[in-house]
């Protein structure tokens, strides 16, 4: 992740609109990692720097659980 996060130049685009911390798509199925919020951020968008500008929304989905990992939504502003 750092060689394309670094000098590959890609962009987490999770992280160009949201920088809160103890955001997690993935949380172990033991130790009550999902009530504790334990988890890990696996789940990226992985965008060109040309892109950056257009993302304008990101959430974890969380209001239902599905399995181990929450859906990534990411919303980008894009014209034709």
């Amino acid at each position: 992740m750092d060689e394309l996060f670094g000098p590959a130049g890609f962009v987490d685009a999770f992280r160009v609109v949201n920088l809160e911390p103890d955001q997690y798509t993935w949380w172990s199925s033991r130790g009550q990692a999902w009530a504790k919020n334990v988890g890990w951020r696996i789940d990226y968008q992985v965008i060109t720097p040309g892109l950056k500008d257009k993302v304008t929304r990101a959430a974890i989905y969380k209001d239902q659980r599905f399995s181990d990992h929450a859906p990534l939504i990411i919303d980008y502003v894009w014209e034709f």
